[in-house]
């Protein structure tokens, strides 16, 4: 099995496509439906998992979604990229217990874990319904992955 969608909640379909088109991610489809059914499709760069959203997808709160997560090779590249195409992004931080972040900004540390710990640097975002976005910088996996 394979992960392949993560359904994002959203109020405006519009804005929330223009947002993440602004990522630099690809649009895969943008289909209406009858009765004002209606499916985006995006994916990041080099992800093999798409999100959706649309108009009539969902029941959950738009904003709901939190704690999605993007893997990234250089946490601070990531980060200038993302300030670089008009994003509000926290500053890279790290856990202070070490194994992966808290919720809410409690155990937050400032600056990337030691010696950019693979797993341990995180920043994060939101898109424009509140939808909770983390990078998480990963230079070497764990065996097995």
């Amino acid at each position: 099995m394979k992960l392949e969608v993560v359904v994002v909640p959203v109020s405006d379909v519009d804005r929330a496509k223009g947002f993440y088109a602004r990522l630099g991610w690809r649009l895969d489809a943008d289909f209406p439906g009858e009765g004002g059914f209606r499916v985006v499709q995006l994916t990041p760069p080099g992800s093999a998992c798409s999100i959706i959203f649309g108009s009539g997808i969902t029941s959950a709160t738009p904003g709901s979604a939190q704690g999605l997560q993007l893997t990234v090779t250089d946490i601070d590249a990531a980060r200038a990229q993302l300030v670089d195409r008009g994003v509000e992004v926290s500053d890279v931080f790290h856990d202070t217990g070490g194994v992966f972040h808290h919720a809410g900004n409690k155990a937050r540390a400032p600056g990337p874990a030691p010696d950019h710990k693979s797993y341990g640097s995180f920043a994060s975002f939101s898109d424009p319904d509140g939808n909770g976005w983390f990078l998480q910088e990963v230079t070497t996996r764990l065996p097995g992955r």
